[in-house]
């Protein structure tokens, strides 16, 4: 992985950690069930997209 890359992928971390914090802090404001089951599935799915990231990041630690 080149370092260009490994930039990129760091910086992919740090948004979808932002992503999710917006998520979780937008959650606490919400009463509609819809959105907030909607609010909920999509921090599922930067939670996933993070878990990902972490683990390319760790391939290459050990790598």
């Amino acid at each position: 992985m080149t370092q260009k890359e490994l930039l990129y992928i760091e910086d992919a971390i740090g948004h979808e950690q932002n992503i999710e914090k917006i998520c979780e802090n937008t959650l606490k404001n919400l009463t509609d069930e819809k959105l907030i089951s909607f609010m909920q599935n999509e921090i599922e799915k930067h939670k996933l997209i993070l878990e990902k990231l972490l683990k390319m990041l760790e391939v290459k630690a050990n790598g």
